[in-house]
């Protein structure tokens, strides 16, 4: 029989559920990847369907190995990365959700952030978590669903319920229903988990009434999570790695060291800063995070989330009908030298970091009677890089002012980061390099990667910095004036995003 030699990532996003087969160098050998049904009950709430995102997964991975042309018997380890803040909660017998999985864009538990707010727990919240309060994060959603379903509150406190992010779902369903698990970078997003002691807070719980019961083991980020059972791959494959999808970015960019930084443009856009073993807040809008961890030191890291992000470009193909596919953005774009004095803030679901404005709502300024759909197409596209420059200009605030050096460069990936346009137009607003890596599915490679250490297939991250290759350097032509005075526009339309 062959050696295991392969890795296999599950990278369960958004809108998607991808499997990719890496080799030991990092090279994709082969990929698949199925859409995800979105499911919009009303304005502001957003959810997948739990079961629909564990068949998908199952048969991509599935689809993946078929194509590289092995076994599971040829696999190494499974990686995990995954859609981090999205909640779901099952029947520990049956296996089934009680609910749908209720999406991280998604803005019901507000009502519940409010409370919290006027309880005065808004710091302690933010010192114990390194986050802010808001809905995004999955504790709220998580203490909805119980308040919400006929009977969960009753079955939680039988032990009758689990709690998890996309990973643990996942795992539980890979080890059929053995596992019960997170890691600490999934656990990070909850705003239940204290990063200091990388344990749940029993007063955090208390506080959204949740019971411990609930909550699943926290692990390292790269350390063994179960075996996937063999009755559904054909082998029997470790589980050695696992970290929410941004962190898993950050370490997929060979992002180590306190000071490197990251954007991912995916459905949102996501900008990590490690600031390695210190806990450092934002004095700027952004909120702490753990960072994937291969020990059980705590290692952290700044972060920015833009909310709408590439789904903006879905927005010109769904509701615009502005172009047929995704791919033609780029051409419709190009189509026109400039936005025409267009700006588009894709508030749809309010704004994230470092605005938290949670009542924005889209806005199209700057229309004259010559606007035309490409000018309003560039707008959107330049949208993302206006968000996008915002969070690392407030990044490197902080970073100076807790005695660090400005943002030399800016590693990029995600499914945006093929767009030339887009990268150039990052680059000239921020006046630093944007760099491009040969291996754009960083996301996966990272989860890949933490398997293999766990495994042995991998030495220590000095092997892993030295795979990294950069394929594309954006360099800055811009004037810095006028990069200035385009940010002070887009930093005015947001002002009326807003009543």
């Amino acid at each position: 029989m062959p050696q295991p030699t392969y890795l296999l990532a599950l990278d369960q996003g958004t809108s998607s559920s991808r499997s990719i087969v890496f080799d030991p160098s990092g090279r994709t050998v082969a990929m698949a990847q199925k859409e995800l049904t979105q499911i919009y009950p009303q304005p502001g709430w957003v959810e997948h369907d739990a079961l629909e995102i564990w068949r998908i997964q199952l048969a991509t991975a599935k689809e993946a190995l078929a194509k590289a042309g092995i076994t599971a018997a040829q696999v190494k380890a499974v990686g995990i990365t995954n859609q981090r803040e999205t909640t779901v909660v099952w029947n520990r017998k049956t296996g089934v959700p009680i609910h749908h999985a209720i999406v991280w864009q998604d803005r019901r538990a507000e009502p519940t952030c409010v409370e919290l707010r006027a309880r005065g727990l808004a710091d302690t919240i933010r010192d114990k978590t390194g986050l802010l309060v808001d809905a995004y994060f999955s504790g709220t959603k998580l203490k909805w669903i119980l308040d919400n379903v006929p009977g969960a509150r009753a079955q939680a406190a039988n032990g009758e319920l689990a709690f998890g992010t996309i990973d643990s779902w996942l795992i539980w369903q890979l080890t059929e229903g053995r596992v019960h698990v997170t890691d600490v970078s999934n656990a990070s997003r909850t705003m239940l988990f204290n990063v200091h002691t990388n344990r749940w807070d029993e007063d955090l719980l208390a506080a959204l009434d949740i019971p411990a019961s609930l909550m699943p083991t926290v692990q390292p980020s790269a350390s063994l999570f179960g075996e996937v059972a063999p009755a559904l791959l054909g082998h029997a494959i470790p589980i050695g790695g696992v970290a929410g999808d941004q962190q898993s970015a950050l370490f997929g960019q060979a992002c180590f060291k306190a000071g490197m930084v990251k954007n991912t443009y995916g459905t949102g856009c996501f900008m990590l800063m490690h600031t390695g073993n210190t806990f450092q807040t934002s004095e700027n809008g952004l909120i702490t995070t753990s960072a994937a961890q291969t020990t059980v030191k705590p290692e952290f890291a700044l972060e920015g989330s833009v909310f709408v992000g590439g789904a903006v470009v879905q927005w010109l193909r769904d509701g615009l009908h502005a172009i047929q596919g995704s791919g033609e953005v780029q051409s419709l774009a190009q189509s026109v030298p400039d936005s025409g004095g267009v700006i588009v803030v894709p508030a749809f679901t309010g704004l994230g970091a470092p605005y938290w404005k949670p009542d924005a709502r889209g806005s199209i300024t700057g229309l004259t009677r010559g606007s035309t759909l490409a000018h309003i197409a560039r707008a959107a596209l330049e949208s993302i890089a206006f968000q996008s420059a915002a969070l690392l200009q407030a990044m490197s605030r902080d970073a100076v002012r807790a005695g660090g050096a400005q943002v030399s460069e800016l590693r990029v990936d995600g499914g945006a980061c093929v767009n030339d346009l887009l990268m150039q137009f990052q680059a000239d607003l921020l006046g630093i390099p944007v760099v491009r890596p040969a291996v754009t599915e960083t996301t996966a490679l990272g989860a890949a990667y933490l398997a293999g250490l766990t495994t042995g297939v991998y030495a220590g991250t000095s092997e892993l910095t030295d795979l990294w290759k950069a394929e594309r350097r954006f360099l800055p032509t811009l004037a810095p004036a006028r990069a200035k005075e385009l940010m002070d526009r887009w930093e005015h339309a947001v002002r009326q995003t807003t009543l």
